[in-house]
């Protein structure tokens, strides 16, 4: 049998996309309307806002420990987190966590290299983008890191919480964030990574000038993979 995947929420949307795509594409690998045993928890989202801003780590890493210890009640037997922003705590989370973690950034930088990128641009919440999570894991890898000019990073964000987070999407807003994707073209950047688990309902490649790497759906499938192996 597949392990048993626990994902720890944060935002709905962007969980319910992770959580849809084990789901739609679990068939491909297991069998016809197949897929591992799924459990998510989430505490209200307004916890780890209020960590966030007061650039509370040890408080979101709590959080993070409290679903951790709910899944494995359930039965989990190892876990991810769709919520790029959130891993800035993952320090203080893995060694008191009662189940072994895939880290987001990592899934994502193991598929940059892959790809054979050497210079990203870092889309996402202000918290994430201003954080360390993306340019150490991708650093490691001898993979530049490269971040939105301020303006840029205040307006994404302010997608993300506004808009994205809520489902309140506005016309317009994908052309502003595609607008970003094409000056970090222009800095000389060759991929983007789409570092918020929302971006990738509005971004892909189709609609972008860079190639994306959509986070959500990349731990989806390592998580899968994981599962089944």
């Amino acid at each position: 049998m597949p392990l048993h995947i626990g994902i720890v929420g944060c935002s709905a949307e962007g969980a319910a996309l992770c959580y849809r795509t084990i789901c739609s594409e679990g068939p491909s690998l297991i069998g016809p309307h197949a897929h591992p045993e799924v459990s998510l928890h989430t505490p209200s989202f307004a916890e780890y806002v209020r960590c966030l801003d007061a650039g509370d780590l040890q408080g979101v890493a709590a959080l993070m420990l409290a679903s951790a210890g709910v899944l494995a009640a359930a039965g989990a037997h190892f876990l991810i987190c769709p919520d790029n922003t959130i891993h800035q705590a993952f320090g203080h989370v893995v060694e008191a966590s009662p189940l072994p973690w895939l880290h987001i950034a990592e899934v994502v930088a193991t598929q940059a290299q892959a790809r054979g990128y050497a210079r990203l641009g870092i889309m996402g919440t202000r918290w994430l983008v201003n954080s360390r999570v993306y340019p150490d894991a991708l650093e490691a890898r001898g993979i530049a890191a490269v971040r939105p000019d301020a303006p840029d990073i205040a307006e994404v964000h302010r997608i993300i919480m506004e808009e994205l987070v809520p489902n309140r999407f506005r016309t317009g807003s994908t052309d502003r964030l595609r607008a970003v994707v094409d000056r970090l073209r222009d800095s000389g950047c060759d991929a983007v990574v789409l570092g918020c688990t929302e971006l990738p309902i509005v971004l892909d490649d189709r609609n972008c000038s860079l190639p994306t790497l959509d986070s959500t759906r990349l731990l989806a499938r390592a998580a899968l993979r994981k599962a089944v192996a």
